[in-house]
């Protein structure tokens, strides 16, 4: 017999709202982005607090105002990021935490309020259900895979009976540097440009989305006018674009596969989310690297979480769960070699 099903539907989707996972691994040589979460951390932290998989299907979700109701059955889901959050039911309005699985019976209502920090919060549920395209449940907008949430949409998931898990200890902010490795169009630019990149601070613009970020600082300047442009190559996620203006773009998930602006440096895969995860108008610094070094970067990054995420631990309360789902939703095997491969 199939396990009973619950619902859950979307009342408002606040700024923007999309069903994202792991992404849509190799097909960028066929032009496909990878597309998935801004902030893989957020992700595999929040889904471990339900019991998925590490990479299941996850919301994301930009800028406070989403609210879920569950139309029937119980559902359980989980805020990793930093937010206000509270549960509006028969028992009036109580105030939940994030970082902590919680479940969602019939008729109540989920809302995502302000956000206390960054720019974005992941919500998890137990069991989502969300069909595939080319391998992936990720949205990709721009290209009609998928489509972003709206007001009526409805969700199916696995009905919960699983205790509440919490993270004792979640991520602090963290504003260090973002460290980059020279990016294969360095030449293209004026000697010192790389050590302008990295010896002053650069400003977050508004003009961000899924695709990639633009920054304000000092202008990195190109060797002459033929060298603002190149023939168009490769790209991905982490990738430094400076067009004529001199002002860098840092592509983000969504981004396009290849590109015709010279790329000064890359942002190694340890710091991309953390820099994808800042506001409008906060400031953040860059730090030259070498290429052992990010590789480094990212098996201490993914042992870290594998770390904090081993260090989740059940709440007390009624309900039974499944520990070896928690166990291979990714806290070990999972996240511990840091790198992705890309056919």
């Amino acid at each position: 017999m199939s396990e009973p099903l619950s619902e859950i539907e979307v009342r408002s989707a606040g700024a923007y709202a999309s069903i994202q996972d792991g992404g849509r691994r190799g097909l960028r040589r066929v032009g496909v982005p990878w597309s998935g979460v801004l902030d893989a951390a957020l992700m595999k932290i929040a889904n471990a607090l339900v019991g998925n998989q590490a990479t299941a299907p996850v919301i994301e979700h930009f800028d406070g105002g989403l609210l879920l109701k569950a139309l029937h059955g119980r559902v359980r889901v989980a805020v990793a990021g930093q937010a206000d959050i509270d549960i509006t039911g028969e028992q009036g309005v109580q105030r939940v935490v994030c970082w902590r699985s919680v479940a969602l019976n019939a008729g109540e209502t989920l809302r995502i309020g302000a956000l206390r920090a960054g720019r974005l919060v992941v919500v998890a549920v137990a069991g989502l259900q969300v069909p595939e395209t080319l391998g992936s449940a990720s949205t990709y907008a721009r290209a009609g895979i998928g489509k972003p949430l709206a007001v009526g949409d409805r969700l199916s998931a696995q009905f919960s009976e699983a205790s509440d898990f919490l993270l004792p200890e979640p991520p602090t902010d963290d504003d260090g540097v973002i460290r980059v490795v020279a990016g294969p169009q360095a030449g293209h630019f004026l000697d010192d440009a790389l050590a302008t990149l990295c010896g002053a601070p650069f400003t977050v613009t508004d003009q961000a989305d899924r695709m990639g970020v633009r920054l304000q600082g000092p202008l990195l300047e190109h060797r002459s006018d033929t060298h603002k442009d190149i023939i168009s190559d490769a790209t991905v996620p982490g990738s430094m674009q400076v067009p004529g203006s001199g002002q860098p773009i840092v592509l983000l998930a969504d981004a396009q596969t290849a590109g015709g602006y010279p790329k000064i440096a890359t942002v190694i895969s340890a710091d991309l989310g953390r820099l994808a995860n800042r506001r409008a108008g906060e400031t953040l610094r860059f730090q030259l690297v070498g290429v052992d070094a990010a590789e480094h970067a990212a098996r201490s990054h993914a042992e870290n979480l594998a770390r904090l995420i081993a260090s989740i631990r059940r709440l007390p309360g009624d309900g039974s769960v499944d520990l070896e789902a928690l166990y291979n939703s990714g806290l070990i095997s999972g996240p511990i070699s840091g790198f992705e491969s890309e056919e």
